[in-house]
């Protein structure tokens, strides 16, 4: 057996960790549909707009073409989780719209009450049709009025990513 074939990730673990952290989102999520947001948590859950089967409204889309960060605290309804997708209320410019979210298309959680954020990236089968290999924490223009914080979970938050994952060579 050469060097190469011991090196090579036949297993990819890199995938079942991105697994395994979007299913933390997906468990926090459920809880949250079923029995509302505990004590001060919140959060900000940045995904790709342009991902196939993310399903937001033309103008939303419009305005966020690549990413976008939405949160979830006081003004949000009728979330529901399904196995590999979220959809939510939500109020874009006071218009209430319907956003259906796969797991796939997310980029970043973040729950400021504790200061705990993940950052996600994309799997090599579903990435978007553009140049960009890495993608970015919460952006400050997707989380409207929330953009000051949004900002903040990039300067703060103890954010888990693939990286700490991976060997470093």
């Amino acid at each position: 057996m050469t060097h190469d074939e011991n090196t090579h990730d036949l297993i990819r673990y890199d995938l079942l960790v991105q697994d395994a952290l979007r299913s933390v989102v997906k468990t926090v999520l459920t809880d949250a549909a079923q029995n509302g947001l505990p004590g001060n948590h919140h959060f900000f859950i940045t995904f790709r707009t342009d991902m196939p089967g993310v399903k937001i409204a033309d103008h939303v889309r419009a305005k966020h073409p690549e990413e976008i960060t939405i949160a979830l605290q006081h003004q949000f309804w009728d979330m529901r989780v399904g196995d590999d997708f979220f959809e939510v209320g939500l109020s874009f410019g006071g218009v209430p719209e319907r956003l259906y979210v796969p797991f796939d298309a997310l980029t970043g959680f973040w729950d400021p009450s504790v200061d705990f954020g993940l950052k996600f990236e994309m799997a090599m089968d579903s990435e978007p049709d553009n140049d960009e290999d890495t993608l970015h924490g919460p952006s400050k223009q997707g989380a409207g009025e929330h953009g000051a914080q949004a900002d903040e979970a990039d300067r703060t938050a103890a954010v888990v990513s693939l990286d700490a994952f991976r060997k470093k060579t």
